[in-house]
This record gives C-alpha cells, structure tokens and sequence, in this order.
C-alpha cells in the first residue's frame, strides 16, 4: 500500500500562495477538473475520482488517514478505470453514496511533494501537501518535510483542517 504525509489547510489569498508554490516548483501547473464521489466504507474512505477534463477516466480510490489538523500519514490504493460513470452506478448501489465534491485543482510538484491547490465548489480555497513516503521511510520524515513547506509558504497551524472536503460540504 502506497503512503504520504499529507495537510490540508484554507487559503485566504489563493493568488498569492499560487504565485509562492510556482517560484518553488519543479514541475507544474496542471489543471485537473475533478468529480469525486465518496462511496459507504467501514473503514477509511473509498472514493471515485473522475477526471472531468479527460473523457472517460478515472481511480478508484480507498484510504486511511487520521483526521488531524497536522500533517497524518496517509496510507492508499488506486486503481484506474475508463468508465466511472458506469463504476459509480454500482458503487452507489453497492454502497451508497456520502457525498460528492466538485474541484479545479492545480497541481505543482516540489521535490517529492505534491502540491495541490483546489477550488472547491461550495467551500472556497484549500491547498494539500502531500509527502509521498519511499518504502520503508518513517512518517516523521515525512512530517518534517511537510512542516518545513508549510513555514517556508507561510502557511499557519490555524489554517490547518481536518478532514476530508466531503466531511466539511456535509457539516
């Protein structure tokens, strides 16, 4: 199973932190319109991400994370498909769905980091770090490393969120 240390935090000037990630980036922008959809899952989460700019393509998604405001390791598996709609019509009978959540994300790479800066549809401006861990590497490098992003990008604790953006449109 894959693993990152992720944070996830609002943006009050997403121009602004845009203009900061861009000057630190190796690789990036790319736009990604996406439609996630968040399935019934006992534990973790399990999601449908279709990417709405790419017809017919998609990942299934299931993950665990603790919902904490600092960075949390995050452990996942994806698996791709070419139909998610016909994919979400089973897992919606299967399992029901949770919730859907709308977004343009613009997606930066620094180091091993990704970097996502989202526009969620009904909630606003959020950025994601995301560390993504080699095979056997400690979390806490990984934390360390999202911290050191966080400060040198001014991004404060009280920014942080927990959760995931399906938990905050359903609050």
């Amino acid at each position: 199973m894959a693993r990152n240390v992720e944070i996830k935090a609002r943006v009050a000037e997403p121009e602004v932190l845009e203009a900061q990630v861009a000057a630190l980036a190796d690789a990036g922008p790319w736009v990604i319109e996406q439609d996630d959809t968040f399935f019934g899952c006992g534990a973790g989460r399990l999601k449908l991400r279709d990417f709405l700019s790419e017809p017919a393509s998609g990942e299934l998604i299931y993950y665990r994370r603790a919902d904490t405001t600092g960075p949390a390791g995050s452990y996942y598996e994806r698996s791709a498909t070419s139909d998610p709609a016909g994919l979400r019509a089973v897992l919606s009978t299967a399992y029901g769905q949770i919730g859907r959540v709308l977004k343009t994300r613009r997606l930066y790479m620094i180091g091993r980091t990704r970097v996502h800066l989202d526009a969620v549809v009904g909630l606003g401006a959020f950025m994601e770090l995301e560390v993504v861990l080699a095979d056997g590497e400690v979390e806490v490098a990984g934390e360390a490393e999202a911290r050191r992003l966080m400060a040198g990008l001014g991004i404060e604790n009280s920014a942080l969120c927990e959760g995931a953006y399906v938990d905050m449109l359903r609050a």
